[in-house]
């Protein structure tokens, strides 16, 4: 008998634009990288969009805007008016959204050659990314994250995906975009539950891979919190760079291995929003999730108090909590092995011993755990104010 290996090595490249205003009619950026590979002779390229139904509440004209700026351009069709879909946790949770964007890629004609920009925050990017990898084996997606959560972090990624059976991301692809297009103008309207929610994923990175970013977010942590433009701009685009090189450099861009180390603090943060019913918002979760593991790191001798005191000031500075009650329940703990069974292999959880300096390790002492969360209950190094889902409360 014959053994045949085959190896095959694929290149993805795309690019990550920051602009403002992506829709007026002199931003030609959009245009411009939809129509570059534009084959002769085949007519205008096919594009559905797919607009969060939140976005239009806060932008009135919007999907009037996306329709005159395609009207405008010569080699690009709509093919519809833009597609509203409810947006937030709650479509990646009902599949028949999914339905909505593969039945109107069907019925429109949408090929592998058209695209599907998809226009919201990262749970509507997810499910829309879903729906395009899966028809066709995949349509070309256009990402244009509306919130500073997807415009840091999910929406420069690779990973697409919704819940099911009561977990995150369940279903889902690894399907590299074809172009992002963050328009900052979009963080604007945010409320401020996901304007400093958002941060999150930038303290979590800095601290894994950027010390003097860490410092950044310290020094401009009330700017940022007070919404300034400046200093988020720079937050955002330095925390998308951060992920993006990770990506290229990891050597693991699609994670066939045990280790994440890009989701340090989610393992309890995904069963936080389960079970809160996703009230509590995914950057809420993972400021809970960061704060628990850095205190574990802190009670198992890893990280000195000074680093921890560091990290919870941070989160109280820029409003975010680090204590939910939920922490307290038992299917907090039992999300450990949720968490492995997602990664496959060996349990691989990502801990500190200091600002930009993880550790990985493959086990948690459940009674550390059970500690940490007292001590965040207790608000020993620091009281967070009450914002979010606490103050709700």
């Amino acid at each position: 008998m014959k053994t045949i290996r085959q190896q095959v090595e694929v290149t993805f490249r795309y690019p990550v634009h920051f602009t403002r205003n992506l829709f007026a009619a002199e931003n030609a950026l959009l245009a411009d990288a939809l129509l570059g590979d534009a084959l002769p002779n085949t007519g205008p390229k096919r594009v559905l969009v797919v607009v969060d139904e939140g976005v239009t509440w806060h932008h009135a004209g919007l999907t009037a805007d996306i329709t005159a700026y395609f009207a405008q351009r010569e080699g690009l069709k709509l093919v519809t008016t833009p597609l509203i879909v409810t947006g937030g946790e709650v479509t990646k949770n009902a599949p028949e959204n999914v339905l909505a964007v593969q039945q109107a890629v069907h019925a429109h004609g949408v090929d592998r050659h058209s695209y599907v920009v998809a226009v919201g925050g990262g749970a509507l990017l997810d499910m829309a990314g879903y729906a395009a990898a899966t028809s066709h084996r995949g349509v070309r997606l256009v990402r244009i994250p509306t919130t500073v959560l997807s415009q840091n972090d999910s929406a420069v990624g690779v990973k697409n995906g919704v819940n099911a059976f009561g977990k995150k991301n369940f279903l889902g692809t690894f399907a590299p975009p074809y172009a992002v297009f963050n328009d900052l103008d979009f963080l604007k309207t945010l409320e401020q539950r996901d304007w400093v929610g958002g941060l999150s994923e930038a303290v979590k990175v800095a601290l894994l891979k950027d010390a003097e970013f860490f410092g950044f977010l310290e020094e401009n942590a009330e700017a940022l919190r007070n919404r300034d433009e400046g200093a988020m701009a720079h937050a955002v685009i330095r925390c998308a760079e951060l992920h993006l090189e990770h990506i290229a450099t990891s050597g693991d861009p699609f994670e066939f291995g045990s280790s994440r180390p890009l989701d340090f603090g989610h393992w309890a943060a995904h069963k936080l929003e389960a079970l809160t019913d996703y009230n509590l918002r995914h950057g809420e979760a993972v400021a809970v999730g960061i704060a628990l593991d850095s205190t574990y790191a802190h009670l198992a001798g890893m990280l000195p108090e000074s680093e921890l005191t560091r990290v919870l000031s941070l989160f109280t500075a820029l409003g975010l909590d680090t204590f939910t009650p939920e922490l307290e329940t038992p299917e907090v703990i039992a999300g450990l092995n949720e968490f492995r069974e997602h990664l496959g292999g060996e349990l691989t959880i990502m801990l500190l011993e200091g600002v930009g300096r993880p550790l990985e390790v493959h086990e948690l002492d459940e009674t550390l755990i059970r500690r940490a969360v007292a001590r965040l209950k207790e608000g020993l190094w620091t009281t967070p104010p009450k914002t979010g889902l606490e103050a709700a409360r």
